[in-house]
């Protein structure tokens, strides 16, 4: 081997700077557990609500050191905080946190560029527009442009009405055609969403979480929030999806809307008098007639029809004499209110003042279970007097009272207007409502004269942390749109740690039986295969931390798995060598040559595994992407290692002039003299694989897959209650409030996994909290006692129990989940077939290698199909069933590759002889692709038994895929590639033995 001086330098270096990018990893931990020990000892067991409190105290500690220096290598010195920012990141599976998918509402962006236009056509576009996304993968604006383009008749998108109005004059005038104006609209959608990506970045940076990852998912309006380690779920909720909208609008006071309510009120008792004379003339059996009557009446928002005040008795406290507030309700009749405002018969009470009236509500106080309800000042526009387009800046501060609240700076015009507003109320007595999302925040009256600099303070009943939020929502601005969760993952602390001790567990034990196995079957060369092996963990950690690369569960996997697969590229090279000794070569040429020889088949078998690590990396998200990280980069050090390192290390013994054995007595003549006529099974193997393919096809038709929320959409929620319960017995209890549900014991018979399709097209946390209480509430009995719906949504106390993940998919994106993985697999198999059409310049072998693949990911969709009912592990079909596919078909190409690189290299030496070249090229590698597939197994084994629930599923379709892929290389893909090729190979024999007769002759 040249060069050796250069290699040895390169591999000192790159170990160098791995280990030195592991070491900030091992700093902050060893920081982080002194930050738990001191919360332990300063927060004692048993202190009412002591977690919560540990986690403050923890919190605090590391603010206060986080300046201060915790690692000093003498050249330079890095404080905690600069030794956090490089440590290894870890996913949200491994830590906890959040994981978000957000969708900018493009419709709410054209509405804004049209002015809220009024004009039906446009209407009717966006309606349209929005019945046709739920079945399309075009971009909304293209709908939108589709659906204006069949119903405009007359109407232009330049019309004064539509998008030449005055925020667009600028660049849109109403002598444009169409298809002028659409690429203007385009771009300022655009712009939006980046606008919107912009403001969120902004808050998240704010929101103190370390390692956030906030990306745009290509040019759509989705972005992808990833919060690892982030515990206050609800928070982070609300601070995404918050529009920031704050308005300032004048109110009316308590006394100026009295009067209309107590008619509100007498006029409800009428309609319950009405209805309940209806209701006695009504037959009992006629149900349909007294449905009609209560229809008409407006019933359906009556549901207090005894009450002898429909709205007062709602009243859980009158407003103050004039003030702004009107009256005080329990937060649960503000639905109950909110009806009786809007009906038809209501509305048409209101006098001429109060024509343009705006009810809203206030925000919780600390009472939460009682708000306020305000009457504003509204206009036909629904414009405010002032909006929050005009703050500048926003701080968090305390009031006169010491509690907390949020300052505000304006610009000079909203400075401007802000002293006019002010000097207006002051002079009336009358009162400015601070109002944020729809929701009055203060309404403060102004006492001292006109307010001038522009200079505010929005006052309520925070909490510290609301306080802070509304300023950096503030201070980033507003979204221009309205921004939907349409994909969530929560996942609790307690089950990041529990994967990563389930991941390092089956990290630990395959490492142990992979190196144990090396030193069993090469003797001392195996000595040299594991320090590589080891080497190659370094490096991949290593590179994992300098790239800031994400580690994930399924990287983890990932890691491990390439331990199997980076053993391959050894077993090829120490099996080469073993035929060069057997030649009777030195052993110095023998190794030599058998290095050079084995690098052909370990690069085309690696560049196979890693086209399809490519495929899986562009079309997966979140941690299926570091699964493909994760494999790509052990890839590329397994080559180095297998190649180089391996090489140095037994060079270096060779050249002490000592014996060098490849193998221990036990294996000494294992697969030797082996002579299987594997060709002449062939059409037993067809058989065979045939009515295995009948069999999946049959079941798949018949049985389906048990497809994920993934692919389907829905919620899903992993629960732990303190004893076993019956999943059964669950899901009654869970069908009256949430129809359909399905719950399955999730590993461990105290832990099951509900899946539930309620309400899947609705967004908001509204829906997210409703159903987290309707959990709650129906499986009080099985809970432990005390354990409040707090600590039951976010995982429980320290013994957790409660919601311990939760994944939330909408029906559009996974549509988008399951048309982005077919074309994984499609791509991955197009991308491979051309590469092995390059490589053996022959279809006969693409189609060989291909078919076999083909056959592996049928026998794994059957094997799925027929066992999911009955097997004791989640089987369900999800983005990691998808890795797991394209994984066995890296795999079993890895496979198909190699014996076909042996059987190129033997017939190119000695002809086709009717299949007998093939036959010997098969047995040569049998030695390989037992050790190879028996060592896989032995690590794919040790992730399944020991690597955690949530990935048990995925190594199971794993298994099967290396023992079908295995199996398919040998019997499948070489008998099509022979039977395709057979013709080929005697007119080839023919003419080479012509070309041998001539050259006699000649």
């Amino acid at each position: 081997m040249q060069n050796k001086g250069l290699i040895k330098l390169f591999a000192i270096l790159f170990g160098i700077v791995s280990i030195y990018q592991l070491s900030f990893t091992f700093v902050t931990n060893k920081v982080e557990d002194s930050a738990k020990t001191f919360a332990i000892n300063k927060i004692p067991e048993g202190t009412e609500n002591y977690v919560a409190k540990r986690e403050t105290e923890e919190t605090r500690y590391l603010d206060s050191i986080g300046n201060e220096t915790v690692f000093d290598i003498g050249v330079t010195s890095f404080t905690y905080n600069e030794a956090k920012d490089k440590e290894l990141n870890k996913g949200l599976d491994l830590k906890g946190g959040i994981n978000v998918i957000l969708e900018i509402s493009v419709k709410d962006i054209i509405k804004g560029l049209a002015n809220n236009s009024k004009d039906p056509v446009f209407n009717k576009a966006l309606a349209n527009a929005d019945k046709a996304s739920k079945n399309s993968d075009k971009p909304y604006v293209d709908l939108f442009f589709q659906e204006f383009e069949a119903i405009k008749g007359d109407a232009k998108l330049a019309s004064p009405d539509i998008f030449a109005n005055k925020i667009l004059s600028e660049e849109i005038n109403f002598q444009m055609s169409d298809n002028e104006v659409k690429p203007v609209i385009r771009r300022k959608v655009d712009e939006s969403i980046v606008s919107a990506f912009e403001v969120l970045r902004k808050r998240i940076d704010r929101f103190g979480v370390t390692q956030p990852n906030i990306q745009r998912l290509g040019t759509t309006g989705r972005i992808l929030v990833e919060l690892p380690g982030a515990k206050d779920i609800g928070r982070v909720q609300k601070l995404l999806q918050s529009t920031a909208q704050l308005e300032f609008w004048e109110t009316f006071k308590n006394e100026e809307v009295m009067q209309y309510l107590f008619q509100v009120n007498q006029r409800l008792k009428d309609i319950v008098k009405t209805s309940e004379k209806k209701d006695e003339a009504a037959k009992p059996e006629d149900a349909s007639e007294i449905d009609s009557l209560l229809a008409d009446a407006e019933q359906d928002s009556l549901e207090a029809v005894s009450q002898a005040n429909p709205l007062f008795d709602l009243a859980v406290a009158p407003g103050g004499q004039g003030g702004p507030v009107l009256m005080s309700f329990a937060t649960k009749d503000t639905a109950q209110v909110n009806d009786y405002l809007k009906m038809h018969e209501i509305k048409q009470l209101l006098p001429a003042e109060l024509q343009n009236v705006r009810f809203a509500w206030s925000k919780p106080g600390i009472n939460e279970e009682v708000i306020d309800l305000y009457a504003l000042k509204s206009n036909r526009e629904n414009q405010p007097p002032l909006s929050g387009g005009v703050v500048v800046d926003a701080q968090q501060t305390y009031d006169q009272r010491g509690n907390p609240a949020v300052s505000m700076q304006m610009d000079g015009k909203g400075a401007k207007i802000w002293e006019e507003l002010t000097g207006k109320a002051y002079r009336q007595g009358s009162f400015i409502a601070i109002v944020l999302d729809n929701i009055v925040y203060s309404a403060p009256g102004v006492t001292s004269g006109p307010i001038s600099g522009g200079s505010s303070e929005i006052t309520g009943q925070f909490s510290l942390n609301e306080a802070i939020d509304l300023a950096n929502v503030l201070r980033a601005g507003k979204l221009p749109a309205s921004a939907d969760i349409i994909q969530s993952e929560v996942v609790g602390p307690s089950l990041g740690q529990e994967a990563i001790n389930s991941g390092m567990m089956s990290f630990i034990i395959a490492m142990i039986l992979v190196l144990l196995w090396m030193l069993f079957y090469y003797g001392r060369a195996g000595w040299f295969s594991d320090v590589a092996l080891t080497f190659n963990i370094v490096l991949i950690f290593g590179v994992l931390a300098g790239l800031g690369a994400v580690l994930t569960l399924p990287g983890i996997a990932g890691i491990v798995l390439t331990i199997g697969m980076s053993v391959d590229a050894n077993v090829l090279i120490f099996e080469r060598v073993k035929e060069e000794l057997l030649k009777g070569k030195g052993q110095k040429q023998a190794v030599a040559d058998g290095f050079g020889n084995a690098l052909s088949s370990i690069l085309d078998a690696n560049i196979t595994t890693g086209l399809t690590a490519l495929i899986l990396f562009i079309f997966g998200t979140g941690p299926i992407q570091g699964f493909a990280t994760t494999l790509m980069i052990g890839i590329a050090t397994s080559l180095f290692t297998a190649i180089f390192i391996t090489r140095l290390l037994v060079d270096w013994y060779i050249g002490r002039k000592k014996s060098l054995q490849f193998s221990t007595p036990i294996t000494k003549n294992l697969f030797r003299n082996i002579n299987v006529d594997f060709l002449s099974k062939r059409k037993m193997s067809y058989t065979i694989s045939g009515i295995l393919i009948i069999i999946a096809l049959g079941s798949l038709l018949t049985m389906g897959l048990n497809q994920g929320v993934d692919f389907v959409g829905g919620r899903s929620y992993q629960i732990r209650f303190e004893h076993p319960v019956n999943p059964t017995e669950l899901a009654s209890e869970l069908e009256d409030a949430l129809g359909s549900v399905e719950v399955k014991t999730f590993g461990a018979a105290n832990q099951v996994k509900v899946t539930t399709k309620y309400k899947v097209d609705e967004e908001g946390t509204e829906v997210d909290e409703e159903i987290q209480n309707i959990l709650y509430t129906s499986l009080q009995k099985h809970l432990p006692e005390g354990l409040t719906e707090s600590e039951f949504v976010t995982g429980g106390d320290s013994k957790q129990y409660g919601i311990m993940q939760s994944i939330k998919v909408g029906p559009t994106i996974a549509d988008d989940i399951k048309r982005n993985a077919l074309w994984a697999i499609v791509g991955s198999l197009v991308i491979v077939f051309l590469y092995i059409l390059l490589r053996f310049r022959k279809w006969q072998f693409s189609t060989g290698a291909v078919a076999a693949v083909f056959h592996d990911v049928l026998v794994v969709l059957g094997v799925f199909s027929l066992t999911y009912k009955f097997m004791p592990f989640n089987m369900e079909i999800d983005q990691a069933f998808i890795a797991a596919i394209l994984t066995v078909i890296g795999y079993s190409l890895n496979d198909t590759v190699v014996v076909f690189d042996r059987i190129r290299e033997i017939t190119s030496e000695r002809g086709w002889e009717a299949g007998k070249n093939i036959n010997l090229a098969i047995n040569s590698t049998l030695s390989r692709t037992l050790n190879t597939s028996l060592t896989t197994l032995v690590v794919l084994l040790a992730i399944f038994i020991f690597g955690g629930e949530s990935i048990r599923g995925f190594m199971f379709a794993l298994i099967i895929g290396v023992i079908v892929g295995t199996y398919s290389s040998v019997f499948i893909a070489t008998p099509i590639m022979f039977d395709t090729l057979k013709n080929k190979g005697a007119d080839i024999l023919k003419k080479k033995e012509k070309e041998e007769e001539a050259e006699v002759e000649g």
